[in-house]
């Protein structure tokens, strides 16, 4: 076949056909259109087959300086990864790529499919031989994994990336652009932050001129002291965000004192749904002479769409505006009605 490709072409050539240089422009045309052609063919191969190319046998596929300034290389993309922070998971899970998870926390529940992956334990102290067992090609963790435990992971020869970033909604950003980097799949990551970017565009929109409510956000409280989202704080801007006064705005940081809350007397609660919080913050001293709580504004929620700084924020910052805003969030009148 070869053979007779050649015969071909060399008779075209014997028979004067490009010696007109009419058919000379023709011909050239053709083969610039060509070239075009197999180039774009080419691209669209690349655009199909992910965001990287696969890395060549010996060549380092990605170098990571995470947030102990520690620097990870990969060979490959991961195919075996254990999350060792709620958060993670939710990203690995939103970024379509649960199939590589072989383990995750105690503390990693959702989604719902979340719990059927093998745990390792604790946060703080996970299972170093469980981890080890369950060979991962990498482990990604977050807030509070300790730097002892990344030491006698790397000592076992598991390779470990640390992804802390700024508490704050840019910060979320950030992150989930730095999964979907570790993880092949820059393109779905940046579609998740643009789709985040949008929500949350959308609620401070119709936020933005409405009376802001004062509110108070209970995250802890009794002998251990009291203690809500300050004025620099991450729930403390969402607080802002959704369209809210914080009542906390004069401090920072997490602590607080019943006094001031007894003085600032705010016209919302907000608490944990879980623990059976609201109850017992009925019971504490100093709660009962508030006027949120003596007109029934003591309003719960899941406080895992505010604490872990992940894809769920965006519902929790519609979550607060809609508890603050009730008249314009429509949504979150039909959810509180549902039984």
């Amino acid at each position: 076949m070869k053979q007779q490709r050649c015969w071909e072409i060399e008779t075209i050539v014997k028979s004067g056909f490009f010696k007109n240089p009419l058919w000379r422009w023709i011909a050239a045309g053709l083969i610039i259109i060509g070239f075009i052609t197999y180039l774009s063919l080419l691209t669209g191969l690349f655009r199909k087959t992910g965001d990287r190319r696969q890395p060549q046998a010996g060549r380092e596929y990605l170098r990571i300086v995470d947030s102990y300034r520690r620097v990870v290389t990969l060979d490959q993309t991961p195919a075996r990864v254990v999350s060792a922070a709620p958060n993670i998971t939710e990203i690995i899970f939103a970024l379509g790529k649960e199939e590589i998870l072989v383990g995750r926390t105690d503390y990693c529940d959702y989604p719902a499919e979340a719990c059927r992956i093998e745990s390792i334990g604790d946060i703080m102290a996970p299972n170093l031989e469980k981890i080890v067992a369950l060979n991962p090609d990498l482990v990604i963790a977050s807030t509070h994994f300790q730097k002892e435990v990344v030491a006698k992971l790397e000592d076992l020869g598991i390779k470990i990336a640390i992804l802390d970033v700024e508490k704050s909604f840019d910060g979320v950003y950030q992150l989930i652009g730095q999964v979907g980097q570790v993880l092949g799949v820059d393109e779905k990551a940046a579609e998740l932050v643009s789709d985040m970017k949008r929500k949350v565009a959308e609620i401070t929109e119709k936020v933005k001129d409405l009376p802001k409510p004062k509110v108070y956000y209970i995250l802890f409280y009794g002998d251990g002291g009291f203690f809500t989202a300050g004025q620099d704080t991450f729930i403390g801007n969402m607080l802002q965000m959704a369209g809210g006064d914080n009542a906390a705005a004069d401090s920072k940081g997490w602590q607080y004192s019943i006094e001031k809350l007894v003085e600032k007397d705010p016209d919302l609660l907000i608490c944990s749904k879980f623990y059976q919080t609201k109850e017992i913050i009925l019971e504490t001293p100093g709660f009962k002479d508030l006027k949120a709580v003596k007109a029934g504004r003591i309003l719960e929620i899941d406080h895992n769409l505010l604490d872990r700084q992940g894809p769920r924020l965006t519902e929790g910052l519609g979550t607060l505006a809609g508890m603050l805003h009730p008249e314009v969030f429509t949504d979150y009148q039909r959810k509180r009605s549902t039984p």
